[in-house]
C-alpha cells in the first residue's frame, strides 16, 4: 500500500529528476515562482509562468463585487 503511494513521484523522478529535484528542494525552501531570481532563470529556460501579476487584467479590482440584476 506504502509502495503503490510512492509510485507516481518515483516515476516523475526517474523521468525528469532535475526537474523534480528542483521542484522539491524549492518546495522545502519556499521559494515563490513569482519572486526575481527564480522568475528569472524561469525565462531564460524558456518555461512560461501563468501567475505572473502581468497576466492578470488591469481594471480587476480585489475583493467582492456588486452587479445590478434588471
Amino acid at each position: 500500500m506504502f509502495v503503490t503511494e510512492l509510485s507516481p513521484l518515483a516515476q516523475e523522478l526517474t523521468q525528469k529528476p532535475v526537474a523534480f529535484l528542483g521542484g522539491f528542494v524549492s518546495g522545502l525552501l519556499g521559494l515563490s515562482l513569482s519572486e526575481e531570481p527564480v522568475s528569472q532563470w524561469l525565462a531564460k529556460q524558456g518555461a512560461t509562468s501563468t501567475s505572473t501579476p502581468s497576466s492578470t487584467p488591469k481594471n480587476s479590482a480585489s475583493g467582492p463585487q456588486s452587479i445590478s440584476i434588471d
